[in-house]
Parts: C-alpha cells; sequence; structure tokens
C-alpha cells in the first residue's frame, strides 16, 4: 500500500478508482490521491459528534438531503469540500473521530465546528478541536502510515503530492471577538486582531510544512455581516458594515501572507479561495444562479430565520436549492457546490493565483 493513495490535503495522480459515489455515479479518475481538511463547521463533518458540546450537528433536518440523513455536517447536504473532493475524483474524505485502516489513504477531514485559529476560540460550545490539534491529530495519522510507506524518507516524497484544504478564521470572530464576554475586543482593534490571527495562521500553516504539506488550499472570510444571524440583529434586515469591514484585513493579510510563502517556502505552492467574493458574486447574480432567498435561513427561528438556529427535527424549508443560507451560519448544499466548483476550476477572481484543479495537475 502506497501513499500515492492518500494524498490530496484539502489545504490534493491519475489512477482509476472503481466504485461509486453516494449518489452511485461511476467510477472516476482521480487526480490526487488524497486530501486533508481543516478547519470549522463551514466543512466539519462529524468530528463533534461525540464531542461534550453544543456545536453538533449530527440530527434531523442537518442531512435532510444528504444520502444517509445526519452526518455532523452543518448543511442540508454537501459542504464545500464534498464538491471538491468529488471533482477530484475522489470518495467523499472521512472525519478523523470515524476514519479508521485503510479509509485514511483517501485523505482525512480534522474540521471541527466552533474552532478556530486561536485554542479560546469558541469555549462558548465547551468542546471543540482548535487548529493547533486538528495539525496534532494529522501529525497522529502520519504515525499509523509512515511505516506502510516505508519510512519518513518515502513519506515526504508523497506528501509532496498532496493538497491541504485549510478553512479557519470565521470563529475567531463570531465566537471570540464579536463575543460580549471575551475580552479581545478590549485589548485589539480591527486590524491589531487580524494581525494577531494571522500571526498564529503563519505559525499553524509552517507547522504543516514542516510536516510535509507542500499544496494548500486556503480559504478566506466570507462577507459574515450578511449571514442571517447577524442580519437579525439589525431591525432594517440590511448587512452589517462594521463585521464586513472588521474581517477585510484578515483576508488581506492572509493573501500577504501566501504570497510571501510562495517566494519563501522552496516546493511550496498556497492558492487563496476568495469566499468574500464568491459570496458577492453569488448574491450579485442570485436569480441566474437559481437564488431567490439571499437574506434568511432555511431552517431557524426569528428575524432572518437566524436569531435561533435550525433545532432537532424543525421543519425547514421545502425549496432548498432556491435559499443561500441553510441555517443562521452556513450555506445550503447549492451554494456549497456551486463555491466548490469555482473553486476547482474558477477563474482568477475566485481563486489566485490558480485553482485548484491546476494545482493538483502542478508539477513541484
Amino acid at each position: 500500500m502506497d501513499l500515492l493513495r492518500l494524498c490530496l490535503v484539502v489545504v490534493t495522480l491519475g489512477v482509476l478508482v472503481q466504485g461509486q459515489d453516494y449518489e452511485g455515479n461511476a467510477a472516476r479518475r482521480e487526480l490526487v490521491p488524497a486530501m486533508f481538511i481543516f478547519g470549522d463547521s463551514l466543512i466539519d463533518n462529524g468530528n463533534n459528534n461525540d464531542l461534550p458540546s453544543f456545536a453538533k450537528a449530527n440530527y434531523l433536518p442537518y442531512g435532510i438531503d444528504f444520502n444517509g440523513g445526519p452526518t455532523g455536517r452543518f448543511s442540508n447536504g454537501y459542504t464545500m469540500v464534498d464538491q471538491i473532493a468529488e471533482m477530484l475524483g475522489l470518495p467523499l474524505i472521512p472525519a478523523h473521530s470515524e476514519a479508521s485502516g485503510d479509509q485514511v489513504m483517501h485523505g482525512v477531514n480534522y474540521a471541527s465546528a466552533a474552532a478556530g485559529i486561536l485554542d479560546i476560540t469558541g469555549r462558548n460550545f465547551v468542546t471543540r478541536i482548535p487548529f493547533n490539534q486538528q495539525i496534532k491529530n494529522f501529525e497522529s495519522t502520519l504515525d499509523q502510515i509512515t511505516n506502510t510507506l516505508g519510512g519518513p524518507v518515502e513519506l515526504a516524497q508523497q506528501l509532496s503530492k498532496c493538497i491541504f484544504f485549510v478553512g479557519m478564521g470565521s470563529n475567531d470572530y463570531l465566537n471570540n471577538y464579536l463575543m460580549p464576554n471575551y475580552n479581545t475586543r478590549n485589548q485589539y482593534d480591527g486590524p491589531q486582531y487580524a494581525d494577531l490571527l494571522v500571526t498564529q495562521y503563519h505559525q499553524h500553516l509552517t507547522s504543516l510544512y514542516n510536516l510535509g504539506a507542500r499544496k494548500f488550499v486556503v480559504a478566506g472570510l466570507g462577507r459574515m455581516g450578511c449571514i442571517p444571524s447577524i442580519l437579525s440583529q439589525n431591525p432594517s434586515g440590511r448587512c452589517n458594515d462594521q463585521v464586513n469591514l472588521l474581517v477585510q484585513p484578515f483576508n488581506t493579510n492572509v493573501k500577504t501572507m501566501l504570497n510571501d510563502f510562495n517566494t519563501d517556502l522552496p516546493g511550496a505552492k498556497f492558492t487563496f479561495i476568495d469566499i468574500a467574493r464568491l459570496f458577492e458574486d453569488l448574491v450579485d447574480n442570485a436569480g441566474t444562479y437559481g437564488f431567490s432567498v439571499v437574506d434568511r435561513g432555511c431552517c431557524g427561528i426569528g428575524r432572518n430565520r437566524g436569531q435561533i438556529t435550525c433545532l432537532p427535527f424543525q421543519t425547514p424549508c421545502p425549496n432548498r436549492d432556491q435559499y443561500m443560507f441553510w441555517d443562521a451560519f452556513h450555506p445550503t448544499e447549492a451554494v456549497n457546490v456551486i463555491m466548490g466548483k469555482k473553486a476547482f476550476n474558477g477563474d482568477l477572481r475566485f481563486a489566485y493565483p490558480m485553482n485548484i484543479e491546476q494545482l493538483a495537475n502542478l508539477q513541484l
């Protein structure tokens, strides 16, 4: 068994895998051997299910449109990385909490709802797996497979062919800086906080590089002032421009950091996925994409269906493909699929300096 069956770390050679995807489609050509995923609830697929945490989605109506029902995905169906995995020709990547044996040879998803770049982020939800611990879990996976591959040299050779998908930072604002029981807002202004986050982010991504990662896909933050949870706090129902402006320095700093990485880290390539621009494109062209509701959740309670997020066994909207938001914080499967496709083969507006398909085929 070799790691050529392993390496798309979303944060992605060409073999034909026999089998079917979750919809029963025919086998697809693998562009990469495996994908490893690091992030929060936007891409978590069940790592919090067995934790003493309030941040869980392993109950209906979550997963109502997913084959097999609720899994821990904070969506009615696919997440963005599910779509990316499918387009790479991979099976859906298993959660770290459930992956065992040969399952890890196509990658592992370490993402955890309520997790952040900072360890203290998300403590209101009790237990979560911060980025720092997600990296340690990845190290444990490497320990499991090193001997199987022949040793550290062989492992490093194979990891260099992989992709790492990283999507972090949303909770460092929503469940840290913007929460009244956190002191960070009194300690830092917006630009200072962005500097703090990206300094820590730099350390974490460098750790992954030192562990052998070479192909990185890093997602920026979206227009968080326009999610139903934030919209519900404004009687006018308008986006909160202050929140949108607050996170802009983070995205700017991340892009600068990735440009520096591309210059300074030998043999590495970092791609930035512009989630904010993707969101703006979806809103500006909502009708073209088939969306008629862009400002409230499909499942939730209160103003914009964002004051209380989707509750167990709550009846969601029937026309889910027409909604951009599934609950108070997360997009619908329809949005996740579009974003995954544009990240995979979109132009420089959405993926810079190259898209995921180009990165997967890049010879470093």
